[in-house]
């Protein structure tokens, strides 16, 4: 366009829309705009068996980590709440027999801090009634007997932790392998076709790409989560081994104090 076009376009007058035209302007915009949308739904639908596999094995890998996610989180919340509790019943004062059949009432299940307390009580209770042991024996059956259930405790929070790591940490490389095969598809088309385009290389490298992201869509949370997880099973597991020391302390001062 020349020097002369431009500056008698730039003096012409500019004319308004008619007002019944608006309408139809404004629907011509929406419709331009629908169009560059993306239908995940569609695009899932369309995608290579392959892809469409691979994409089920994260969706299903997705659910089982949302699980395992929302169960150890009522876990965890749960065992810090009655260690919270115990250790408030257990430093208050109150008689360690006393403590002990509230422990041992069959109406409920204990585990935790007064599991823990629960077996090293009722093992030094079980040796004082043996004739011809000494303390030292007594506290040592207790320690014992303790550590297994500190063992039994912590085995119990890790449960299923091991899973959503795998989840976490392959989720992305099967969707890689999703990628690979999406991109395979579109080559392989590509070479029986006589005029490449855009047009019919967007689907298939659109659905690799969608692969991709939903590798990723299942492994952040799953990290995030077993990250956060294991934190908490270490908080409680250095609580309960402290317990168990301070606990193997009173008993053996209460040891002295009978002999």
């Amino acid at each position: 366009m020349s020097l002369t076009h431009a500056l008698i376009l730039a003096a012409a007058p500019v004319t308004e829309l008619p007002p019944e035209a608006l309408p139809a302007a404004a629907e011509a915009v929406a419709d331009a705009a629908g169009h560059g949308g993306i239908s995940y739904v569609q695009l899932l639908l369309s995608a290579s068996l392959p892809v469409q596999v691979i994409m089920l094995l994260l969706a299903l890998g997705s659910l089982l980590s949302w699980v395992i996610i929302f169960r150890k989180n009522r876990v965890y919340s749960r065992a810090t709440d009655e260690a919270d509790d115990f250790e408030g019943r257990f430093w208050s004062g109150v008689d360690l027999t006393q403590l002990y059949r509230s422990a041992t009432d069959r109406n409920r299940v204990v585990s935790g801090l007064e599991a823990i307390f629960e077996a090293g009580f009722r093992e030094y209770a079980r040796l004082r009634q043996k004739k011809g042991l000494d303390s030292r024996t007594q506290l040592e059956g207790a320690q014992r007997a303790m550590r297994a259930t500190f063992a039994r405790e912590v085995d119990r929070l890790e449960h299923n932790l091991e899973l959503l790591a795998n989840i976490g940490s392959t989720a992305p490389y099967v969707g890689l392998v999703g990628t690979v095969f999406g991109i395979m598809v579109t080559m392989h088309g590509l070479a029986s076709d006589q005029q490449a385009s855009i047009a019919a290389v967007a689907p298939g490298i659109s659905e690799a790409l969608f692969a991709t992201a939903m590798g990723l869509f299942v492994a952040i949370p799953a990290v995030w989560a077993y990250n956060r997880f294991a934190t908490k099973v270490e908080r409680l597991s250095v609580r309960y081994e402290s317990f168990a020391e301070e606990f193997s302390s009173i008993l053996q001062r209460q040891s002295h104090v009978e002999e």
